[in-house]
């Protein structure tokens, strides 16, 4: 009889990563499927295929299938699983087909949604599925003792969503989830660029200004950068100039409910676990975590220390591989 294997899966918005026991990361790619229409045949996924955004033509599509983290098109993540444990498997060395799977979701997803991110992961050829909570899973990933009666504050901010928990004995004490993450500050940037040049960039060149001069609402030096989009007036390509500073307060409103999100928790927390979190302060997780002056901006609104996770963007990930460990403690988190 062939052993079957456990492998955790980061089910991102953006990115999907695949965690192998003993082997880590074996696979890091974006949430990105390329169709045709015609023949509903998957041509590309992952890199490859969000190289194809907006660059394709009509009979081919490039769609992201989750949205806000959870699924938006059942079938093609379905296939995109499929492709991915496929990939994984073979990058990691492994010839059997049928691994164990821990994969997260968000903690304010229904039991439709839950439900739909099991099958999936069931249809793609997964042998067993455990659902856990995505900030438990971020907090494992952070190296927090998740399993001790002690506060950890963990804060994800991924492509759609972000989630806000109070962790202590292996469960959630409180928390709160909301759809706002990198895709809403890309589209904020998006926005903020055709009302006021009347031009239109896409999601990638969106993505790269907020990377290279999107801030969060702290002083810093004016950073400058040009990018190329098309004019809405003449429908020709146009370089436009922007600033650090607009681009901070396109961002500032998102960035507002994120830290709305953590006051709010921080308010729902047990009178026992508030000096734990003075002590120990708040952990940021997530590629979102990684704007520039968030963590201080963070820190100066909610007067407690902020720390950053030692890999933002594979906390989630590597969590999922290392739960199985606490699988037993955890049963509160995972469904």
């Amino acid at each position: 009889m062939i052993a079957s294997y456990e492998i955790g899966i980061d089910l991102g918005t953006a990115n999907i990563l695949v965690y192998f026991k003993n082997k880590g990361i074996t696979y890091n790619e974006p949430s990105v499927v390329a169709i045709d229409t015609t023949t509903q045949k998957v041509l590309a996924v992952g890199q490859e295929a969000k190289e194809m955004i907006g660059k394709t033509p009509g009979k081919i599509v490039a769609i992201r299938p989750l949205k806000d983290g959870v699924i938006a098109d059942y079938q093609t993540t379905t296939e995109m699983l499929r492709y991915v444990l496929g990939k994984a498997t073979k990058k990691a060395g492994f010839s059997i087909k049928k691994p164990n799977v821990i994969i997260c979701t968000p903690s304010g997803s229904t039991s439709v949604e839950r439900r739909a991110i099991h099958d999936a992961v069931k249809n793609a050829g997964a042998k067993q599925v455990h659902l856990i909570e995505e900030p438990v899973a971020a907090a494992i990933g952070a190296d927090l003792p998740v399993d001790e009666p002690v506060a950890n504050v963990v804060v994800d901010i991924g492509g759609g969503s972000t989630e806000v928990a109070i962790i202590s004995y292996g469960g959630v004490v409180a928390c709160h989830s909301i759809r706002i993450g990198g895709d809403k500050l890309d589209d904020d940037i998006i926005q903020y660029v055709r009302k006021e040049f009347n031009v239109l960039i896409g999601e990638r060149t969106a993505e790269q200004v907020k990377i290279e001069i999107g801030y969060a609402l702290v002083d810093h030096d004016e950073l400058k950068m040009e990018i190329r989009g098309r004019d809405l007036v003449t429908g020709l390509p146009k370089t436009i100039t922007l600033s650090s500073y607009k681009i901070r307060d396109a961002m500032k409103e998102s960035l507002l409910h994120i830290l709305e999100a953590i006051r709010a928790t921080l308010e729902d927390s047990p009178a026992e676990l508030s000096g734990d979190i003075v002590d120990r302060g708040v952990v940021l997780s997530g590629g979102g975590a990684l704007i520039n002056g968030l963590k201080d901006w963070i820190a100066s609104e909610i007067f407690v220390p902020v720390h950053l996770a030692p890999s933002p963007l594979e906390s989630v990930a590597i969590g999922t591989g290392k739960a199985l460990k606490y699988i037993g403690k955890l049963q509160t988190a995972v469904k």
